[in-house]
């Protein structure tokens, strides 16, 4: 396992679309475990593959610290609610804005094993699974920004 850079707003390979994993190779298993150790050291709860450089549809989520959610080729199937708050993102590092996401998602994708699950999710879980699979697609959240990005104020018990 190894940490990966995360690309920066202004890289190009973040605007681009990413491809679909057609099958689980041993440089896809590895290419998972580096991006959850990359999010863990960037104190980060979701990452897409996009931001270590690789254009593939897999994204790493955990909102909790313990349970890491692994998606291959996730795709959203039903969506409700909305919430309103504040979004970062490690590819837009020391800043935060105000971004509106529905407040319930369920997401359809393939797990590490290549078998397909549903993950329904709220509030943080719910905005992570927008805001991660929105990168496989080459968006970023700043363009859904309500207002002005700031300068994020971390808390030292709120590494986020």
């Amino acid at each position: 396992m190894a940490i990966r850079n995360i690309r920066e707003i202004g890289d190009e390979v973040l605007t681009k679309r990413c491809k679909e994993v057609k099958e689980m190779t041993p440089r896809t298993r590895e290419l998972i475990e580096d991006m959850l150790e990359t999010m863990y050291e960037a104190a980060g709860v979701g990452l897409a593959a996009c931001q270590v450089g690789v254009l593939k549809r897999v994204v790493v989520i955990d909102t909790t610290g313990e349970d890491p959610h692994i998606l291959i080729n996730p795709r959203i199937v039903e969506s409700s609610g909305e919430q309103t708050g504040q979004e970062g993102c490690l590819s837009v590092p020391g800043k935060t804005g105000v971004v509106t996401r529905p407040s319930y998602v369920k997401v359809a994708a393939l797990d590490a094993d290549m078998k397909p699950f549903e993950l329904e999710g709220t509030e943080l879980l719910a905005r992570a699974i927008c805001h991660e699979l929105d990168h496989l697609d080459g968006h970023m959240y700043v363009e859904k920004v309500e207002g002005e990005l700031m300068d994020a104020v971390y808390d030292e018990e709120d590494e986020e």
